[in-house]
């Protein structure tokens, strides 16, 4: 495509330059500055694009003016007795139509009359040789007319054809964000029919799993209490199958969590206070984290819809990742501020660590279940936060343009206000 344009380009210039050189060879021949200006004036109009790249904000007026001046040039050096009798006149609806399609409706009218001027300035000369009779006026006013016609019928097709161009671009703009959204949806779709099918088999999983667990606890507990005073080193190693089977159950009941339907009981909230009570539930839980929490909400946040309890586990889950990604030393960056999503009013909330952040591989698996980077870890906590936002309505991401630390976004919606009911 990019070779069949700039054959294109090539065969515009060369009838240019053939209409050039058809100008050489008519009369006066052996004036030999008029060849020389046609050849100026050829070489100038295809270099033009390059002095408008070398001189982005002044190189349309620059491209004018060396126009205006070439053609001043070339009829002080065709006109026989007088230069604003040559034949060449019309050369100046070169400077004309370049400023017609550079410049709006006013640059053009402008630069039409500067250009009409020094076509005009001749006349001064003219004057003092010759009597100028009522018709030559005529003459030459008809010529000024056709100059400002020329200009503004070229600027009117100039400014449509920028019109379209805007038109096209932002077509193009707006189809891109809907396929960038559609993307999301897409993306979002797969992964909630995955976490749907992996909450039905775990929950099936956790249940069958819980039960003999629960004989296996309780034969633990009888063996420890009948073996403690005969057999201590029996009874110890019972202890330790009933610990690992008290973690087995968090393991399973983490599951539960994941798998069973949320059952949210919505009210009114103010976010601030929910985040807040989640990074004082962090600090207090690790006491020894020499973290520097800062705060920005923007004022008059609107409530948010939300149920409290699950909320304030979103919050404390991502706000304890932070304190574990950065090891106890680091900043902790928590914000709030009003957004709209997809036409439903909201609010938005960042929290921004000083950690080593989330490698590339991982940001797209970061919401799955099992995903996880700690030696320890299950992978299931960030599902859950997602989970629960999404029975919010609301969206979850990790922004991928973090210089450094990660950056997670929670979109939560606000309290639909009552119709009729205005902001003050």
């Amino acid at each position: 495509m990019l070779n069949q344009k700039q054959k294109t380009f090539d065969w515009i210039d060369a009838v240019w330059l053939l209409f050039i050189a058809v100008l050489v060879v008519l009369p006066p021949i052996s004036e030999y500055h008029k060849q020389i200006i046609l050849a100026v004036i050829g070489t100038f109009q295809l270099l033009e694009g390059r002095l408008i790249a070398w001189f982005p904000r002044r190189g349309h007026i620059y491209a004018v003016l060396i126009k205006i001046g070439l053609a001043a040039l070339l009829l002080d050096h065709t006109g026989a007795e007088a230069a604003i009798n040559s034949t060449y006149w019309p050369i100046y609806f070169l400077p004309i139509v370049t400023a017609a399609t550079y410049f709006g409706p006013i640059g053009t009218l402008l630069w039409t009359s500067l250009a009409s001027l020094t076509y005009c300035a001749y006349l001064i000369p003219a004057r003092i040789k010759f009597d100028i009779t009522g018709e030559a006026y005529s003459i030459l006013a008809i010529r000024i007319l056709f100059f400002f016609l020329a200009a503004m019928l070229v600027n009117r097709f100039a400014e449509e054809n920028k019109r379209q161009v805007a038109i096209q671009k932002a077509l193009s703009e707006t189809l891109e964000e809907t396929n960038r959204q559609l993307r999301r949806a897409e993306a979002e779709a797969r992964r909630s029919e995955r976490l749907a099918a992996l909450g039905q088999l775990s929950a099936g999983l956790a249940h069958e799993i819980r039960n003999p667990l629960g004989v296996i606890k309780g034969s633990a507990e009888m063996l420890t209490q009948k073996l403690q005073e005969t057999q201590p080193l029996a009874a110890e190693l019972a202890g330790y199958i009933s610990s690992e089977v008290n973690r087995l159950n968090g393991l399973v009941a983490r599951f539960l969590d994941f798998a069973r339907p949320l059952r949210l009981e919505l009210s009114p909230e103010q976010i601030t206070q929910i985040v807040d009570r989640a990074a004082e539930s962090v600090r207090a839980q690790m006491p020894d984290a020499h973290i520097t929490v800062e705060r920005h909400y923007a004022l008059a946040l609107p409530p948010v819809l939300v149920d409290e309890r699950f909320c304030e586990s979103v919050f404390s889950n991502l706000i304890t990742n932070a304190y574990q990604a950065m090891n106890g030393t680091g900043t902790l960056c928590l914000s709030a501020s009003p957004e709209s999503s997809n036409g439903s009013a909201g609010v938005l909330v960042t929290i921004e660590d000083t950690g080593p952040g989330v490698s590339a591989e991982m940001r797209e698996q970061i919401f799955n279940p099992f995903i996880t980077s700690k030696k320890d870890g299950v992978g299931l906590g960030l599902s859950i936060v997602a989970k629960i936002v999404d029975e919010h309505r609301g969206w979850i991401k990790l922004d991928p343009d973090s210089a450094k630390g990660a950056r997670f976004r929670v979109f939560l919606p606000a309290e639909p206000q009552p119709q009729g009911s205005a902001k003050t």
